[in-house]
């Protein structure tokens, strides 16, 4: 019945499409998507070298070929990381769209791109549970919606894993990272994240996938990570839209 109603769902914005264009949210060209094949093709077909751990862009001279100079030296917790794109302009104003002028449509747009980005590492298992990056209550007033997990709600569907919502929670309200300096996001999230009691069993020996929006440091991630490991998946790898460059 779930995937029935999703179906059912995706076929009823699909029909609202056609009656109603909408313009792209990148170049303002009417079209029927919310972003059109033009600018689809010239800002989102990634083919980027990046680090298998953390997805940061990896230079040609390198002298490793799939991880970082970073994930060599202190390696992160979690084990593969996997973007659409780099969190740059324009593709940056999607992100905007969506988490502050309320543009929800856009989560599903973000869960197709990832996983197309997802299915094209052929060397990269999926994962076996999914779970959102969870939000505290005090943010979820204000913005109204977690815009993880409505990006984690289509993607589950698309690549047929079973999503957890509530696995994870937030044990106090934390600053918003970007507002920090790099510094001070560890302390910001130590010890920030809890388990549901429920769910343990569920992630014991499985390969967890964490959904969040933007990837900035991966300190958010690094502790999901740390706190998922510590009781007993045995790999977690995150599915995030966009990664902030180092600068």
């Amino acid at each position: 019945m779930p995937a029935l109603r999703h179906l059912l769902k995706q076929q009823f914005h699909k029909a609202i499409a056609t009656l109603l264009p909408c313009s792209c949210v990148l170049c303002g060209k009417t079209c029927k998507t919310l972003v059109c094949p033009e600018c689809h093709l010239q800002f989102f077909k990634d083919s980027t070298s990046r680090c298998v751990q953390c997805a940061i862009p990896l230079i040609s001279t390198s002298a490793n070929p799939h991880h970082c100079g970073d994930c060599l030296s202190t390696a992160p917790n979690f084990d593969h990381t996997i973007v659409v794109c780099n969190y740059v302009a324009p593709s940056d104003q999607l992100i905007l769209a969506y988490k502050f002028g309320h543009r929800l449509a856009i989560a599903a747009l973000f869960a197709e791109m990832l996983r197309d980005a997802a299915l094209k590492e052929h060397q990269q298992s999926l994962c076996d549970v999914l779970c959102p990056v969870p939000l505290g209550r005090q943010r979820l007033i204000e913005r109204g919606f977690n815009q993880s997990l409505e990006i984690a709600k289509p993607l589950s569907h698309h690549l047929g894993v079973a999503l957890y919502p509530a696995l994870l929670h937030r044990s106090r309200e934390t600053a918003q990272q970007s507002s920090l300096h790099p510094d001070d996001r560890h302390k910001n999230v130590r010890n920030a994240f809890t388990i549901d009691s429920t769910a343990i069993e569920l992630i014991r020996g499985k390969h967890v996938g964490v959904v969040d929006d933007v990837m900035t440091t991966g300190t958010t991630l690094n502790e999901i990570a740390s706190i998922l490991k510590r009781f007993g998946a045995a790999k977690v790898s995150n599915y995030v839209f966009a990664r902030t460059p180092l600068h």
